[in-house]
């Protein structure tokens, strides 16, 4: 059991503007019990000047991990968060270096972040699983086209977190172009059949201890008549962004889909399930092995999932889920000023 007067030393690794990174320093400010430290590759990162955390550090993209190790040691930081998809592929990675230093990389585990930083894996696994799936398939020929149907939307098989790189395909023709771009970018494209928004999109967080028991869950619906929320409209389908806002409440049936995808895809730890409902089945077309950017939004709501999975990781104390309070969940963005002298 932790010191009350002694608050938990916790790093936060990747804290750039609007990130993930700096949702979850905002996560731990609201617990109030901890002594955040960030750090990222960037001198203009805007959580290197955020005054949630305590000290932050500019790092050196060369040897990341090592880098990110000795902060930690120098800050005697002894729990870890990666906050983002590239931290958390590089640091889940690295466990075992971390862990000689009794540092414990707070994600999940190293299978499942594989699994799911590849689509393709991703939805091979789900269909094994029986989980209804958009019509999904590597794009190589328009014969790829015609088995998922148009429109569709094109995406690589590799990261594209924040919807970077996802296409809204209205032909065969503008398929392959968008397919092309993606394979000069050094990635494998696939297509997917394009689910409507009429019965919701939503973004649903699932948090399991890291020997697989459930916790338990939150749904937000999101909100696509805000600029911040869309990536793209029109021509007859619409692209949500990564910044997540709308309708939490329990949604109860969606709830027991995702915390069903959890349990059988084996998670252990955070995972965020972003889908359309179709038919009242949840579609997911993205799922990443992390905690989400509208992690601050959940913990507004009552669901701190970071709070919770530290708490039992310190203590071993069985994490109390509160009831939500249902209602909307908006953000925007924030500015800040840094003086020249100031920039790191």
């Amino acid at each position: 059991m932790t010191n009350s007067a002694s608050p938990v030393k916790v790093m936060v690794a990747g804290i750039g503007g609007a990130s993930l990174g700096t949702e979850i320093c905002k996560c731990l400010c609201l617990a109030g019990k901890y002594e955040i430290y960030g750090c990222d590759i960037s001198p203009t990162a805007y959580g290197l000047y955020d005054h949630g955390f305590s000290q932050t550090f500019l790092i050196n993209r060369e040897n990341y991990a090592s880098e990110v190790l000795d902060i930690c040691r120098y800050s005697g930081v002894k729990w870890l968060i990666p906050g983002g998809e590239q931290p958390n592929a590089l640091l889940g990675a690295a466990t075992n270096l971390f862990s000689r230093d009794g540092i414990r990389v707070v994600t999940n585990d190293a299978a499942t972040v594989g699994l799911f930083s590849d689509k393709e894996a991703t939805f091979n696994k789900l269909s094994a699983c029986g989980i209804p799936i958009p019509k999904t398939a590597t794009l190589t020929s328009a014969d790829d086209v015609n088995a998922v149907g148009l429109p569709c939307i094109v995406k690589p098989a590799m990261g594209s977190g924040g919807s970077v790189s996802v296409f809204f395909a209205v032909t065969t023709d503008e398929a392959l172009i968008y397919a092309d771009f993606i394979r000069r970018s050094g990635s494998t494209p696939i297509a997917q059949e394009y689910i409507g928004d009429d019965e919701g999109e939503f973004t649903i967080g699932v948090l399991s201890l890291p020997d697989g028991r459930l916790v338990g869950s939150i749904a937000l619906r999101r909100v696509l008549d805000a600029k911040l929320s869309i990536a793209y409209r029109g021509r007859g389908g619409v692209i949500s962004s990564g910044y997540s806002q709308g309708y939490i409440d329990t949604f109860p049936d969606l709830c027991a889909q995702a915390e069903h995808i959890a349990t059988v895809i084996q998670s252990r730890g955070p995972i965020n399930i972003q889908g359309r409902v179709r038919n009242g089945i949840l579609m997911p077309f993205e799922i990443n092995p992390r905690f989400s950017a509208s992690t601050y939004l959940r913990a507004l709501a009552g669901f701190n999932e970071i709070d919770m999975l530290l708490n039992y990781l310190i203590t071993a104390e069985l994490p109390v889920v509160k009831q939500i309070k249902p209602g909307w969940y908006l953000r925007s963005l924030t500015e800040n000023f840094v003086d020249k002298e100031a920039i790191k």
